[in-house]
């Protein structure tokens, strides 16, 4: 029989699970009321449960609230629930639907941390989950950062997001539930191709599984593996970039100015502290230095700005960026880009 997935909770944290009525989450409810009920070795914790009602399916959506009021009720397990209007939400913040409800999500679980009414937030990510979001990023051009996809753990101001099940399956919850007699909901909307997780999860898994039957394992493997790339990679950025970006423009007299024009922020590289960097922290400490202006690069963008520096990916320069001092790129997000005989300034120019 499955059990819950070791965790870092501890006696007396105050968990709340989040369930949406479908069979992952049902599964998590049912084996963390499991595991804290068992007569040795249980959790110790408080348990409770959150239902964001979506209001996006009419009488279905009302139905699966009132299973995960049933179920909750049964396991006197109490739950809370938050009605919300993500249609309006996606229509104001010019979000997609999938957006706008995985914030408003995220504005709820803030919502209870704030006020105490959990320590931790439990989701049923699984680990058919994570491939689906490793292959979603990758066909979208993901940094490395954007294949470490779902994480484990999730600090937020107040608490913090555990994913216990993203290393099962989710057809082992799904036999879990039937041996438990345990019916669920099945949400209509997850057989919609027009959502991109839907034509991954019904189209693109299923070819890729016939070439490769652990295709879902691989990708969870390179979400891990990118996770603590990354981890490496921030520790060792926190300890470069206060040597090598500097902010505002030289004064004569040695020392800099950080007087801009109105709105505009800028921070500077000087290309000899670039030069002796290997291509992949170079790359970084360019994406970085952007970063603090607000910008988040994209690839392309990327290797047109160490092209304008001299540094070419490669060694091959791209022929449509200049490389001589005074040259300028204007990029997106309103960053431009400019080599000196000494520095690549990065600036941000406000829209007149």
């Amino acid at each position: 029989m499955l059990t819950l997935p070791p965790t870092p909770l501890r006696p007396g944290d105050r968990v709340c699970a989040a369930i949406s009525g479908g069979a992952d989450s049902t599964a998590l409810l049912l084996l963390l009321h499991a595991a804290n009920t068992l007569p040795k070795n249980a959790l110790g914790v408080g348990l409770s449960a959150v239902h964001i009602n979506h209001s996006l399916r009419g009488d279905e959506s009302d139905a699966d609230q009132a299973f995960v009021a049933e179920l909750c009720d049964r396991l006197f397990i109490p739950l809370s629930i938050h009605p919300v209007d993500t249609a309006a939400r996606a229509s104001t913040h010019g979000e997609t639907i999938e957006e706008a409800a995985r914030n408003l999500r995220y504005e709820v679980f803030n919502s209870l941390l704030a006020e105490r009414a959990a320590t931790h937030i439990l989701t049923a990510h699984t680990l058919d989950d994570q491939a689906e979001t490793v292959l979603m990023k990758l066909l979208r051009g993901a940094w490395l950062e954007g294949l470490s996809a779902i994480a484990p753990e999730l600090t937020l101001p107040h608490g913090k997001i555990l994913r216990p099940l993203l290393r099962t399956r989710r057809d082992d919850l799904r036999e879990y539930l039937v041996a438990s007699n345990q019916p669920w909901r099945d949400d209509s909307s997850n057989t919609d191709e027009t959502f991109t997780r839907n034509r991954l999860r019904h189209t693109l898994l299923p070819t890729l599984r016939s070439e490769n039957p652990s295709v879902d394992q691989t990708l969870a493997n390179l979400a891990e593996l990118a996770r603590e790339e990354e981890s490496r990679w921030t520790a060792e950025l926190a300890r470069l970039l206060p040597q090598l970006v500097l902010p505002g423009t030289p004064v004569r007299g040695g020392g800099r100015s950080n007087s801009t024009a109105p709105g505009e922020m800028s921070v500077a590289l000087e290309l000899d502290r670039l030069r002796p960097l290997d291509p992949a922290l170079r790359r970084r400490v360019i994406r970085a230095a952007a970063r603090q202006l607000g910008p988040r690069l994209s690839f392309d963008e990327t290797a047109r700005i160490l092209t304008l520096a001299g540094f070419p990916p490669s060694g091959i320069p791209d022929p449509t960026v200049p490389q001589k001092p005074g040259s300028t790129l204007k990029l997106s997000q309103n960053l431009v880009a400019q080599r000196t005989l000494r520095e690549l300034r990065l600036s941000v120019v406000p829209t007149t």
